[in-house]
Order: structure tokens, then C-alpha cells, then sequence
């Protein structure tokens, strides 16, 4: 079963169209990831999952009915715009949360949630001496600790520092194994790439891509050559064949034309510097990223 569906959902606002004939399947059990350029559609569409906005047209389904007050109930969700009551404890905040979702006691989940992401000793704490970090963490968990079926995350990992941003990928992981459905937005396309069994990409309302990261990558073919050789950017640039170079930093990515001859590419860099490694690969979710949000972008200004 699919936990989440929409058929062709349109929302507008005033003279700006927000969500345009959106169609997407969410199956039950996964991580999805939602990407887009600022401004694509993907709060609303988060949004509208959660009743906060009504669609003009289109049908959404959760977790095979439609969507309504119940089903509503059946989902979690941590918004874009961060909200709590400051002055409350971190459990005492927690627990009202947790039970005002559920319907019962929420102690146990709460306990476990608080010791899984390094919060225990701040428990005792008020919400608003909390770092940034931290209270977006005490807001995860009260996305999560009534056992939702479906979690919807708007851009879960902004403001984590790398330890908090592992430790939460983690938690993401351990909700699907329990046969939670994950759906989450993000900017950061390595986090799509490590943690999605699926993704699409929105921009400007309208869906452009959908699918696992090797069905997406596999549009676009092996047109990627990943280097690491002297000289970096400067001894790929001019090469036939090289329509575009990406500095890495320790690597450099190289975008071939239609039809370039890789042979011949590499050996016109070995004849200008000592080449480390060179390998033909599909092109990273980042780079799909900006080809395609790049020209719909541009289209748009």
C-alpha cells in the first residue's frame, strides 16, 4: 500500500501558483525525499498533507483512505517554522505533545527519544535556553513520539551541526525499520542520496523528476567523468570533449558532450599531467540538481 498519494493536486495563491498538477506515490515503509530550488512548491505541498491548506483541485489520499480529520491523526510532522512553548520543560513539553497526538501516556517514548538523541540531561531544561540545535531536536521528537504511521519533516536537518545531523539520520533510519513512512524535504542533496529510497524534484509547482536515485540517474546517463590528477580544474579545461568542470575541492567532476570519446579524453589529460585516478560515473544528485533546477530558474526571472 501506498501511505501517501496525490492525483493531480493544484494549490494557488492569489497570482502565484504554488502547486500545479502534482502527482506523487509515497510507498509505504520508506524514506522519500522531496528537493526543490526556494519557492517550489514543497511546504505547501507538506501543508496540504496536513490539512493546514486545502488544495483548489486534485485528490490526496493517506494511508489508503482519504484525507481527513482521522487520517490527519495518523500523521507527524515537524514544521519549517519552528514553534514550542519556550517557558515549558523539555519532558513536561514532550509529554503534552505526545499525548495530546496519541491519546495516552507517552512517557516511555519520550524517555527513549530523549536518551536516543543526547537530550537527557536537558530534560529538566526550559525549551528557550536550549541551543538551536538542540531544540530542533526536542521538536523531532515531538513529531515522532505519539508513533505516527507516516512522519512528514520540513528540512529536518538546517541548523544540525554534523554529529546532530548523523545522529538524526540515524533516528530516520531506525523509524523506517520500525515500518515507519518517512517523507522530508531538504537542500542537502548527500543526505537524498544516502538516505532516500526515493526522491522527486519540484520546481516551480510542477513536478520534474520522480524515482529511485539510480532510475534518476540513469536519465541522464554516464556523461560524468570523476578526477583527481594535478593541476585540478585547469588541466581539464579546453579538453575535447569536456563541456563543463566542477571543482570538488581534492576532485574535479567533468561533464562530456553528446558523443565524446573518453579514451581520448584521457589520454589528452595524461599528456598534460600526472592523473591519479579517472573514473566514468553517473552524475551525483547535486549536479542533476542544478541542470535541471538551473534552466527552470533562469526561466523564471
Amino acid at each position: 500500500m501506498d501511505a501517501v498519494e496525490l492525483h493531480e493536486v493544484t494549490k494557488g495563491f492569489e497570482h502565484h501558483l504554488a502547486v500545479d498538477q502534482l502527482s506523487l506515490r509515497v510507498p509505504a515503509g520508506s524514506i522519500y525525499g522531496f528537493i526543490g530550488p526556494n519557492g517550489s512548491g514543497k511546504t505547501t505541498t507538506l501543508r496540504l498533507l496536513m490539512r493546514i491548506l486545502y488544495p483548489d483541485r486534485g485528490e490526496i489520499r493517506v494511508l489508503g483512505r482519504p484525507l481527513d480529520r482521522a487520517a490527519v491523526g495518523r500523521l507527524g510532522y515537524l514544521p519549517e517554522e519552528r514553534g514550542m512553548y519556550r517557558r515549558m520543560r523539555v519532558r513536561d513539553l514532550l509529554r503534552f505533545f505526545g499525548q495530546i497526538k496519541a491519546g495516552r501516556s507517552v512517557d516511555d517514548e519520550v524517555d527513549y527519544w530523549l536518551a536516543r538523541l543526547d537530550l537527557g540531561a536537558w530534560a529538566g531544561r526550559k525549551f528557550e535556553t536550549l541551543s538551536r540545535g538542540m531544540g530542533q531536536k526536542v521538536q523531532f521528537i515531538a513529531a515522532v513520539v505519539s508513533r505516527p504511521d507516516v512522519v512528514l519533516l520540513d528540512e529536518p536537518f538546517s541548523s544540525l551541526d554534523p554529529v546532530n545531523a548523523e545522529s538524526l539520520r540515524s533516528a530516520l533510519l531506525e523509524l523506517r525499520a520500525r515500518g515507519t513512512t518517512v517523507l522530508f524535504s531538504t537542500h542537502d542533496m548527500h543526505v537524498a542520496e544516502q538516505l532516500c529510497d526515493f526522491v522527486l524534484m519540484i520546481c516551480r509547482g510542477r513536478k520534474v523528476l520522480d524515482g529511485t536515485l539510480g532510475q534518476i540517474q540513469a536519465q541522464f546517463g554516464r556523461d560524468t567523468v570523476r578526477v583527481r590528477c594535478d593541476g585540478g580544474v585547469g588541466a581539464l579545461t579546453g579538453l575535447p570533449g569536456v563541456e563543463a568542470v566542477a571543482d570538488l575541492g581534492q576532485v574535479q567532476e567533468a561533464r562530456l558532450m553528446v558523443g565524446a570519446d573518453v579514451q581520448a579524453l584521457l589520454a589528452g589529460l595524461v599528456a598534460r599531467t600526472a592523473v591519479w585516478s579517472f573514473e566514468v560515473v553517473h552524475p551525483s544528485l547535486h549536479d542533476i540538481f542544478v541542470r535541471v533546477a538551473g534552466p527552470q530558474e533562469t526561466s523564471a526571472s
